[in-house]
């Protein structure tokens, strides 16, 4: 009934049908193999930031198009080392500000990352707060290397799969991967919907 009153279409081109329709997923920009940042085992984005992905994600985290999450999830997903993929003892995210979250009423990075432990068969665990600061979104590279702040939840899981929406300089990756590190996880690795070159 739902779609009789509203049909889904595609956030990018705007044709009825899906929420991502086959031309403009195809014309999405691959992210190429880069170096984990420091700290992380490994890390896999799956869109180069830039272009139609520019404004996937600025549709995901800005305008409420959460209809794709669940295939971002699965192609994300699909990006795992198979061998790292059966360390996995749980997904996280790298969370936003909660003041961001309030506004928003979602967490992106959250979002994804449910959808990715569905695909993975993992459980999902919240594992970080983020501590009081400002945000990374606008600012420059210098700022953004200084990264945000957080904090763990008691007792995260030995081997984490760590998810954000987008690596700029990796910092968020960083200090998330750190803070775990620091309250006993062994192994992190990561996992992006997209990197900016």
């Amino acid at each position: 009934m739902l779609e009789l009153l509203m049909p889904r279409r595609c956030f990018l081109c705007r044709t009825e049908g899906t929420a991502l329709c086959g031309s403009c997923a195809t014309s999405l920009p691959a992210a190429p193999d880069l170096a984990a940042p420091p700290g992380l085992a490994d890390c896999w984005s799956l869109l180069t930031y830039e272009g139609a992905a520019k404004d996937l994600v600025a549709a995901l985290k800005f305008h409420n198009h959460r209809d794709a999450v669940q295939l971002l999830g699965s192609a994300m997903a699909r990006l795992v080392d198979t061998d790292i993929e059966g360390g996995i003892d749980a997904v996280t995210w790298a969370p936003t500000s909660p003041a961001r979250r309030r506004h928003r009423g979602y967490d992106q990075a959250e979002l994804l990352a449910r959808s990715v432990a569905r695909a993975l068969g993992r459980p999902c665990r919240g594992t970080l707060d983020r501590v009081a600061g400002g945000a990374q979104t606008g600012h420059g590279r210098e700022e953004r290397l200084h990264g945000p702040r957080f904090r763990s939840r008691p007792g995260p899981p030995a081997r984490m799969l760590l998810v954000d929406d987008v690596r700029t300089t990796g910092a968020t990756l960083c200090a998330a991967a750190d803070t775990l590190i620091g309250a006993g996880t062994t192994d992190v690795a990561g996992l992006t919907l997209a990197v900016t070159l």
